[in-house]
């Protein structure tokens, strides 16, 4: 990686906390958060956001589909660290080992509802040509279920991800080994 990876012994209290909650509840630290550790405001402000977008409970969006759509953009903006991170996490919120890398790869040809592609085509949009979104592509939502404010979530998280992809490309960020496995074989328990 491009930029050093933070000591956890030497971030301010919060960032540990937050970095031992996800390490205690993955079996590992994330590289990404080490890697915006180094910069405490920045490392504040992106999880709050993460937080507000992936972690809400609101609207028709599963945690499944935002995954989804953090895999397909990132795969399009070549990300190896969001496809491979998000990828594990989508296998384990589809329950379906295969489905990340077919969303990866082509999500029209994936193992996804009709609904999760009208999802995927909207956020390609936004993600590719943003400018061309028109009433057509809300509609197109609409048709299977989705609102406005699920058409907000979709733009929302693409647009949030492409800041984190690109960041990951600035960074050299590489996915942490354990993602690779993650929803593919059985996690040990220590």
């Amino acid at each position: 990686m491009r930029y050093p990876l933070a000591d956890i012994d030497d971030v301010e209290d919060d960032i540990r906390e937050t970095i031992l909650a996800v390490s205690e509840k993955s079996g590992f630290v994330p590289n990404v958060f080490l890697s915006l550790a180094r910069r405490p405001a920045e490392f504040r402000a992106f999880f709050a956001y993460y937080d507000a977008l992936m972690e809400k409970e609101t609207g028709n969006l599963t945690k499944g589909d935002r995954e989804m759509i953090v895999t397909a953009t990132s795969a399009v903006n070549n990300c190896l660290y969001c496809v491979v991170a998000h990828g594990a996490v989508l296998r384990i919120m589809e329950k379906k080992p295969l489905v990340a890398d077919q969303v990866a790869v082509n999500y029209r040809q994936a193992d996804i509802t009709d609904r999760q592609k009208a999802m995927l085509d909207f956020a390609m949009t936004v993600c590719t040509e943003p400018w061309a979104l028109g009433d057509a592509d809300f509609a197109a939502l609409s048709e299977h279920g989705f609102d406005d404010e699920d058409a907000w979530d979709i733009g929302a998280i693409t647009g949030f991800f492409g800041l984190s992809n690109r960041m990951a490309h600035v960074g050299s960020m590489m996915p942490n080994p354990e993602f690779y496995l993650m929803g593919r074989v059985p996690r040990e328990r220590k």
